[in-house]
């Protein structure tokens, strides 16, 4: 008997170190060829195409999931062994508590797996797969009772491991094998995170049925299979909605009463010295002071509790004397300011998105995670008056508030709370763990509110090239290094699109520089004018602002073929400028080039097999130089270089001059981005083609991760390989510039922002006809489906020439 112990308990110990102990009954090894675009002219064909490609995208997540359920059931077997003899681990109760359904879940989808591989592998246009989505959807009882079950399971399990270290080791470092086409084998997982994979994928399973539906014809002897699956799906997910989550579960107080949430905010915490943000919850019997926690890719997030008082112990201490208040760093003022005009730029560009998508999008959640960011910056840094709070059986902690009237609120509404009998507490670490997770749930305050910005709709913009001669300036009292910087608002915030050269030493600069800037859903143009100085203290150059002003771009005016000469009075100052408007429509047309022999407006394929090169040497040479000398430059390819340096370097690279690098490493750093960006934009078709135009559109906008990952790498294939290759080359420069944001300023959004519309328009064809039948929200929509292409590559790990050119699939690991 002690022999059996030994060896059970010794497979337990191999299951923490070995990662090749596996069931390998699994035979999950399963081949896809890829899909070949040409079929890409819509119809029918094209449904059936994305649908297969949201099928095998979502047959690789279920291989990962069915891996990770069986990471789960790894240890149950030895467990269950031991659990008789007479140094049990885990009780058979405990086990089938923490393990319970786990392995019926198994089954149905391995099931499911089996059936479904098949299909995809002999894919034709009278496959059918919904009776097995059906079927799916016909077994959620079974997760029905795993969610029942769940909040105790994970409770046992914590307690458990609490109890026991072997357990704890066990729940730490569970080994889950890789896809069959990932080059790593195995992954390390806890048993909390795998516990909740079943309660996530009926959510992920849901969204894979949207996407199937989009993509099936109507009638397909699918769709009302489909349509029965996803009914039953979301009557699932509403039925157990206030479930699904353990963490949303109510709390009672020591006296029986339901613990209520009364007030929630953002409050700045003095801590060491150091500001801190923290989510304060004010609860009926306590207050609890949480951060949010960082969450894995694909997790929800969740608070971290950092300390709690309960309201019958806590009491007020006012700072009589404000040198009582511990050092902490503070922000000049304008750079308060700086943070305030950032937020309420990501606020505009929300706004625009939302009209534009009539929809929740991924790419709002984004921008609401950004202005989140700002936003917390902001209130870190901003706050000045004290707020201190005591607990009588233990220390003090201090709050920085922005205004008397929050500190006065927080202070009646802990009071008002403390007239009832209230009875101190004192939390369990399950209770305090429930309790903080239900906070995600129960806040108010989602995000940090700022009160200058305000949720009014906005109109869509102008979209095309808006071109801007900066004349002179006047009314300047004293002689001084002086320039000017152009602003507008692109997709609802502002960025820095152009400046002048420094007219030095001078009353009356005058510049007479043309610059041609892209609108994207542009509304407003702005001119500031700076005085450069040197100062004197630590010998460095500090620019001043003298004035600022801005024009709206109204379309009724902008609009026309000539010219329009403009004065900005700012501060005395008075500013003379022109602009005209060349429109979208007529910005998207790509003239193909007479001359052959030139670069620009010729077929990347055309220009690459007459150099014999991979990569057209315009771009090859255009990178380095940036690479070189521009790389830190704020705003690089943000900022529009001169119109007539742009032209020269044009003239010379379709002449192919051999002074062509004397005058690259002379010319405005400004002027060869603004080159390089004018060759993509006068290719006769965009460089990822008018044909996958429509598939790009359709691969960004699918909801499930791997099916998204599955059909954007299979573009990529699909383009030629001129095209292919000097994408991925402008992809790992861009990379390359978004590493130093900090310096440039230029993030892989911004980025996107400024390359995505340019590498990825619809063809002259198409845009006549959506310019006819489509509002100009739809531009926006467009244009920022654009830009998420772009992003979506861009925030990739790096794409190798090679490994895409592989019949294999791709598909991310996170389910």
């Amino acid at each position: 008997m002690e022999e059996d112990e030994e060896e059970v308990l010794g497979f337990l110990d191999k299951v923490l170190e070995d990662e090749d102990v596996f069931d390998n009954e699994m035979d999950l090894d399963c081949q896809f060829t890829p899909v070949d675009f040409r079929t890409f002219k819509g119809g029918i064909e094209k449904g059936l195409e994305m649908k297969k490609l949201v099928l095998s995208g979502f047959l690789a997540s279920e291989e990962i999931y069915i891996n990770q359920l069986e990471a789960l059931l790894l240890p149950m077997k030895p467990l269950k062994a031991t659990a008789t003899t007479s140094k049990p681990v885990l009780t058979v109760e405990q086990i089938d508590t923490i393990f319970f359904m786990i392995q019926d879940i198994f089954e149905i989808h391995k099931e499911f797996y089996d059936a479904l591989s098949p299909n995809i592998q002999q894919w034709d246009e009278k496959v059918t797969v919904g009776h097995l989505f059906q079927k799916l959807a016909s077994q959620l009882g079974v997760y029905k009772a795993f969610v029942d079950n769940y909040k105790v399971a994970v409770e046992t399990a914590e307690k458990c491991s609490q109890a026991n270290s072997q357990f704890q080791k066990i729940s730490e470092n569970l080994k889950v094998k890789g896809p069959k086409e990932s080059k790593d084998c195995t992954t390390s997982a806890t048993m909390e995170a795998l516990l909740y994979k079943p309660i996530d994928r009926v959510t992920r399973s849901t969204l894979v049925l949207h996407d199937l539906l989009k993509h099936t014809p109507k009638d397909h002897p699918d769709f009302p299979l489909l349509q029965d699956a996803l009914r039953i799906s979301q009557n699932f997910l509403s039925s157990i909605n206030e479930e699904i989550d353990p963490r949303r579960t109510a709390v009672t107080t020591p006296k029986g009463e339901v613990r209520q949430l009364v007030k929630d905010g953002f409050l700045v915490e003095v801590s060491e010295g150091t500001r801190k943000l923290r989510h304060v919850f004010l609860f009926t019997d306590l207050l609890l002071c949480a951060k949010m926690k960082k969450a894995a890719v694909g997790r929800h997030q969740q608070y971290e509790c950092k300390w709690y008082i309960p309201l019958a112990d806590l009491s007020f201490q006012t700072l009589d004397d404000s040198d009582s208040l511990p050092h902490v760093q503070t922000l000049p003022e304008h750079e308060i300011e700086e943070m305030k005009i950032k937020i309420s730029s990501i606020k505009s560009e929300i706004q625009k998105e939302k009209k534009a998508q009539k929809a929740q999008s991924r790419n709002v959640d984004r921008l609401r995670k950004k202005m989140n960011e700002q936003e917390s910056c902001l209130l870190l840094h901003s706050p000045t008056i004290p707020f201190r709070i005591h607990n009588k059986h233990g220390k003090s902690y201090l709050f920085l508030l922005s205004s008397d009237y929050e500190r006065s609120e927080w202070r009646e509404s802990i009071q008002k709370l403390q007239k009832k009998d209230l009875q101190a507490c004192v939390l369990s670490s399950v209770e305090l763990q429930v309790l903080t997770g239900s906070c995600f749930k129960l806040r108010t305050v989602h995000n940090i509110p700022v009160t200058s910005n305000k949720d009014d709709d906005e109109s869509p913009g102008l979209y095309g090239f808006l071109h801007v001669i900066v004349h002179k300036a006047t009314g300047f009292k004293e002689s001084a290094n002086l320039y000017c910087t152009l602003e507008v608002d692109s997709f609802g915030y502002f960025v820095s699109k152009a400046k002048t050269r420094v007219f030095r030493d001078t009353t009356e600069p005058q510049w007479n520089e043309e610059f041609e800037i892209e609108l994207e859903g542009s509304q407003c143009l702005r001119i500031l004018c700076y005085k450069s100085k040197l100062n004197k203290d630590d010998n460095e150059i500090v620019d001043k602002i003298m004035g600022k002003g801005q024009v709206q771009l109204d379309p009724q005016t902008v609009q026309s073929k000539n010219w329009h000469m403009d004065v900005i009075e700012m501060n005395g100052i008075k500013v003379e400028f022109s602009m005209k408007f060349t429109s979208r429509d007529l910005s998207l047309k790509r003239t193909p080039s007479k001359k052959q022999s030139g670069v620009f407006g010729v077929k990347i394929s055309v220009v690459t097999k007459r150099e014999r090169s991979k990569v057209p040497y315009i771009v090859r040479q255009c990178i380095e130089e940036v690479e070189k000398r521009g790389i830190d430059e704020v705003g690089i390819y943000r900022i529009s270089g001169v119109a007539t340096d742009i032209q020269a370097l044009k003239a010379a690279f379709d002449a192919n001059t051999k002074d062509i690098l004397v005058m690259l490493s002379d010319m405005d750093i400004n002027a060869i981005a603004g080159t390089l960006k004018l060759y993509f934009r006068e290719l006769p078709e965009p460089l990822l083609t008018d044909r996958l135009y429509p598939a790009f559109m359709e691969g960004i906008a699918l909801s499930d991760p791997a099916a998204k990952e599955n059909c954007m790498m299979h573009l990529l294939r699909s383009l030629p390989d001129p095209n292919l290759i000097t994408f991925l080359t402008l992809l790992e420069h861009l990379k390359r510039v978004a590493e130093k944001e900090p310096v440039n300023k230029m993030s892989l959004h911004n980025l996107a922002t400024v390359f995505g519309p340019t590498l990825l328009r619809p063809s002259e064809s198409e845009s006549s006809k959506a310019h006819i039948t489509l509002a100009s929200d739809i531009w926006s929509h467009d244009v920022m489906a654009q830009v998420q292409v772009l992003l979506y590559y861009l925030q990739h790990p790096p794409i190798s020439f090679a490994e895409l050119k592989k019949n294999t699939l791709y598909f991310s690991t996170d389910v």
